[in-house]
């Protein structure tokens, strides 16, 4: 145990723990702090951006105050990781599969090729489903400006951000001391870990605003993870995007067509999930769909069928044709 605290994995690893403890302390002030500007918010004026961030933070419950405080404390720690890592190293490591830098032309049509297939599939998937009963039309969707404004800057700021870090810094530490695979399975591991801290459907906090609040919650997603269903329908599917986004990286030797990707499934999903119902009562559920297009056997199958198409997409930008040896 001691030698492994002392890798570069073990530093990895502390990182994580550390970022979810500090995430659990602060969560509270977050959802604090989002609830008194959404109550600001709407009783004043304010410029689009706060007024767009409060409605979130009003609709939002603590779990999602608590995964933003995750990704805010995962960055703010970020600088003591990569000073452990120098110091276990001694002295900076080449990356054996470096990113490389690309032209703003090549680097559009990878983001529009990856956003194109990504978010087709997914949103075939969708129409797919509706024909079996599983979705039926949402009444209260709303306006097409009103969807594109809840789509659009999620499918830009999580595949900027996320693909930085989870493909771009984590992805490339990992290869320094990893083969391609399993530093790809363990990048795919963690982004879905981090991407389901939520607790099993219908769990309340009962006090969010309380300092332990944050602690509550990390005891109530343990259990989540004890449901045997739950790795197969939902765990799983996040596991293969982690994985077919390592993919990508690994081929293009650069991030765009993982972020295209990244968008197009964001883009879908959120845009499918406002303009479609779930139809509880479906036999489909829950093995094949689960709450929602990300979760389930079909997601799952499509997600397959995605993997296969961006094999040939990517060929004409391949830097490292078979990176996981196969």
């Amino acid at each position: 145990m001691k030698r492994f605290l002392q890798s570069e994995a073990g530093a990895a690893v502390l990182w994580v723990l550390s970022a979810l403890l500090l995430a659990a302390i602060l969560a509270p002030w977050f959802y604090t702090g989002g609830k008194a500007l959404a109550h600001e918010v709407a009783h004043g004026d304010f410029p689009s951006f706060l007024e767009w961030l409060g409605r979130e933070c009003g609709r939002a419950k603590f779990a999602r105050f608590f995964s933003r405080a995750l990704l805010f404390s995962a960055l703010v720690l970020l600088p003591v990781l990569i000073r452990r890592l120098r110091q276990l190293r001694g002295k900076e490591m080449p990356s054996p599969y470096p990113l490389e830098k690309t032209g703003l032309p090549r680097a559009l049509a990878q983001i529009a090729t990856g956003c194109l297939i990504a978010g087709a599939l997914l949103w075939a998937t969708g129409l797919l489903l509706t024909t079996v009963g599983a979705y039926v039309k949402n009444p209260d969707a709303g306006s097409i400006g009103k969807i594109i404004g809840k789509t659009l800057p999620p499918a830009i700021l999580a595949p900027l951000v996320e693909e930085c870090l989870f493909r771009g810094f984590l992805l490339g530490l990992w290869l320094r001391y990893a083969k391609p695979l399993t530093a790809a399975i363990g990048n795919s591991l963690l982004f879905a870990f981090m991407h389901f801290l939520q607790p099993p459907d219908g769990t309340q906090i009962a006090d969010p605003h309380s300092a332990f609040a944050g602690f509550d919650l990390l005891g109530k997603i343990v259990l989540h993870f004890t449901n045997p269903a739950f790795f197969v329908t939902e765990f799983a599917t996040l596991f293969c995007i982690g994985m077919i986004l390592a993919w990508a990286r690994l081929r293009t030797s650069c991030l765009w067509f993982a972020m295209g990707l990244h968008a197009g499934w964001v883009a879908a999903f959120k845009g499918f999930n406002l303009l479609y119902s779930n139809v509880d009562a479906s036999p489909w559920h829950p093995w094949g769909i689960g709450e929602d297009l990300r979760s389930g056997l079909v997601p799952l199958c499509a997600l397959v069928v995605t993997a296969f198409v961006c094999h040939f997409a990517m060929k004409k930008w391949d830097r490292n044709p078979r990176p996981f040896g196969c």
